[in-house]
């Protein structure tokens, strides 16, 4: 059961594939934080544009969105390891890229990586290191889903390479096969808690009874497919339950995160620890989260405040 104080961050969420709905229960059950990583939307973008107006709504609108259900938005700015294929599309990309990623907000470069494992993902995946090393920026990385291992390990290759410290690396949707790998090397290793697939909570308690807390981060991923937005807190809940003490709890479903990702520097745990105010009332370009008839609410918010199904009537 969890302790009424507890709080988490969730370092890995697509909350643009998301609604309101899921803004409040996260709120509700603890979420304090997020980031979110640019991502592949299901389909190919097929003009520059296009990634240009994604990445605004990134330090944009999903911000604000976000801090009317009193939870605060970061994320990560890159070109995703499917989409770098598309070679001519992406050497545009890699042009927008320097004016996002040191917007207010954004905590790394990511999420990149391999897919496919194709020569041009490498190409893209080089470009992008160097430019967080330019920045000083941590890096998030997407492990392919296929050939996982060896993928994982030619990813670390690559960032170690372009003389990147492993300790500014979060590896990520790691599983059993490449936890040692990603620990023994000093990068962080981050673990995808999906329904049915990839890592599942039950598995995510044995990776922390077996290797313990240090450089290891739980998050959700969720998106538009078949996931959980509760991952995070529903882990550290049956955590809990078999015995991981709450420390240990709160090391990989919060800290572990803070520590990672606020090397950029845009990410303080006085962010949300200061009362929060939330005002419905607030718009972006003129735009509002209510319909007509809805009641904005409005209130300071302390970190650990539950405000249960208040938020929107």
């Amino acid at each position: 059961m969890l302790s009424n104080n507890m709080m988490f961050i969730d370092p890995h969420i697509h909350m643009t594939s998301r609604t309101t709905d899921d803004y409040e229960r996260m709120r509700n059950a603890g979420i304090v934080a997020i980031i979110e990583p640019a991502f592949w939307l299901g389909q190919p973008r097929t003009e520059v544009g296009s990634f240009k107006d994604y990445y605004s709504s990134l330090v944009g609108w999903e911000r604000f969105r976000a801090s009317q259900f009193g939870i605060k938005h970061y994320c990560t700015i890159g070109l995703n390891s499917k989409e770098a294929n598309n070679e001519a599309l992406a050497k545009q990309v890699m042009e927008l890229l320097p004016l996002f990623v040191c917007k207010e907000g954004v905590v790394g470069v990511g999420e990149i990586g391999y897919d496919d494992q194709t020569a041009a993902e490498d190409k893209y995946f080089r470009l992008q290191l160097d430019l967080a090393r330019e920045v000083n920026m941590p890096v998030q990385i997407h492990t392919p889903h296929r050939d996982k291992k060896s993928g994982t390990i030619r990813s670390m290759d690559v960032c170690q390479e372009h003389g990147i410290a492993p300790g500014m690396v979060i590896v990520d949707h790691n599983n059993e096969e490449t936890v040692r790998d990603v620990l023994d090397r000093g990068f962080w290793a981050a673990f995808t808690i999906y329904p049915n697939s990839k890592m599942g909570n039950e598995r995510m308690v044995e990776i922390v009874k077996q290797y313990g807390t240090e450089r290891i981060i739980v998050n959700s991923s969720a998106d538009w497919g078949v996931s959980d937005p509760l991952s995070v807190p529903k882990t550290a809940s049956l955590m809990l339950e078999r015995g991981i003490p709450e420390e240990a709890v709160r090391m990989v479903c919060y800290q572990n995160a803070l520590d990672a990702f606020g090397q950029s520097g845009q990410m303080k745990e006085t962010d949300w620890l200061d009362a929060m105010q939330v005002d419905q009332t607030a718009k972006f370009s003129d735009n509002s989260v209510l319909r007509g008839g809805q009641t904005p609410f409005v209130r300071n918010m302390s970190a650990t405040e539950k405000p249960a199904d208040n938020l929107v009537r």
